[in-house]
């Protein structure tokens, strides 16, 4: 018996970090898709500022 891998739609696995490949904590503003760790790491490269 054959399990077919059917993509999810929905949910927290449908999505992963374009950088890394992580599924938790997307950053999905702008079609940025990336985890917040690789976005801190190149928020500054991509122009966001951070402002207390």
């Amino acid at each position: 018996m054959k399990v077919k891998l059917v993509a999810k739609k929905y949910g927290k696995a449908a999505r992963e970090c374009s950088r890394c490949g992580d599924h938790s904590a997307i950053v999905r503003r702008y079609g940025l898709n990336l985890c917040r760790q690789c976005f801190r790491e190149i928020a500054p490269k991509i122009g966001f500022k951070k402002y207390n």
